[in-house]
């Protein structure tokens, strides 16, 4: 069986929290930011749980994980 390789656009995207949980990041972070509230523009700087019902599917293009 070879090794499977690493999906590298869900390896920029996905981060593996210390627990186990999948974690990711809000998308349009860097773009057209200026006329965001400002209160809006913090909620990107959270890493936010992967939902249940795509954690299964994501850890399989991770399988180093």
């Amino acid at each position: 069986m070879p090794k499977l390789k690493t999906h590298k656009g869900a390896k920029k995207r996905l981060h593996v929290s210390g627990t186990g949980k999948l974690l990711r990041v809000k998308g349009g972070k860097s773009h057209l930011r200026r006329k965001k509230p400002t209160a809006t523009k913090r909620l990107y700087d959270n890493k936010l749980v992967v939902h249940k019902a795509d954690d299964k599917r994501l850890r399989k293009l991770l399988p180093g994980n």
